[in-house]
């Protein structure tokens, strides 16, 4: 009886992992906010018990991470890896955390160490590009996206905003070029792709003497850039149409920085920083000029300050001050 009492203590103990295991995998699947298209499933090589404590620890990790609690993740993660070393799964989640904590060091070193057990996973190679970008390193980050294309030719789109981030607009116009002919240009990239010809094409834009009502007017009718850029300028202190026209113009004139950055002042006076950094961060990518940059670098100082993040507040400010030559 006492043998019978353990086999079917056993098989209970047996169902009840296995019930866990299940749920968390169900939760994974539809759980799209949760849980990204990029996620990679664990290793199932432990004994029955290790591997419910695995998949509780790396469960938890998950769901921290998707409430932005990423400190927390990487401690449930420290745990899975204490359970079961040199895992892929659990190195490239630690990754993304470091990512998010804005530790590149830490969020390379573990994208590095997983990709050198899978050196062609797409996510990770993914995630290596985003690390690359945060640098600001793009030569480095155009070699890892041209890694992926070789075997996924539709990822080919991204390429040409980091040929745009690198200040090669040749290599841009010409991936555009490629894939208008393959007839795969989506809206957005006809879109850039105009501007970036207008771009080039229009002379600098003079200032136009016709008030505020009159250019407003106009630009229902006249989607031009110099219109739009006069409207910008003669609205400093009315922040709502700043906001609404700088939106309309990253719109129609995805690679013009300066639509970026009135939309990123206007957030900042309307006191939503987290928006601002995000256009800010995206507009930055097509600056040419210092002067320009170093506004950027301005309104970023101010974003941080802010969301109460002196660090990044202090970092930028001083790169605005080293290119003011202050």
């Amino acid at each position: 009886m006492k043998i019978r009492s353990k086999i079917i203590e056993k098989k209970e103990k047996r169902a009840t992992c296995l019930k866990f295991v299940l749920f968390s995998l169900l939760f994974i699947l539809f759980s799209t906010k949760t849980y990204s298209q990029d996620s990679i499933p664990a290793a199932k090589d432990l004994t029955e018990e290790k591997e419910l404590l695995f998949q509780q620890s790396f469960f938890i990790a998950l769901s921290q991470k998707s409430i932005g609690n990423y400190q927390k993740a990487i401690e449930n993660l420290e745990n899975c890896n204490q359970i079961l070393p040199n895992n892929l799964t659990v190195f490239f989640e630690f990754s993304k955390n470091y990512l998010r904590l804005n530790n590149i060091l830490l969020a390379k070193e573990y994208i590095n160490r997983a990709l050198d057990q899978e050196p062609d996973n797409i996510w990770m190679l993914k995630q290596l590009v985003k690390i690359q970008v945060r640098e600001r390193n793009f030569p480095e980050a155009i070699k890892t996206q041209q890694k992926i294309i070789a075997k996924y030719p539709r990822e080919r789109e991204y390429l040409v905003r980091l040929y745009l981030q690198n200040r090669d607009s040749k290599s841009a116009v010409s991936l555009l070029n490629i894939l208008e002919k393959e007839e795969v240009l989506s809206a957005n990239l006809k879109r850039l792709k105009a501007s970036l010809n207008k771009r080039k094409e229009e002379p600098k834009a003079q200032k136009l003497n016709t008030n505020i009502q009159d250019l407003v007017s106009s630009f229902k009718t006249d989607k031009s850039y110099k219109i739009l850029e006069e409207i910008l300028n003669k609205s400093k202190d009315n922040p709502e149409r700043l906001l609404k026209f700088s939106e309309e113009g990253i719109a129609l004139f995805p690679a013009q920085p300066f639509v970026y950055l009135v939309n990123g002042k206007a957030l900042n006076i309307k006191k939503e920083y987290k928006k601002a950094v995000e256009t800010l961060q995206n507009g930055i990518d097509f600056v040419i000029e210092d002067d320009m940059e170093a506004d950027f670098y301005k309104e970023l100082s101010t974003s941080y300050k802010g969301l109460g993040n002196k660090k990044d507040e202090r970092k930028f400010l001083e790169k605005y001050k080293k290119l003011k030559g202050i």
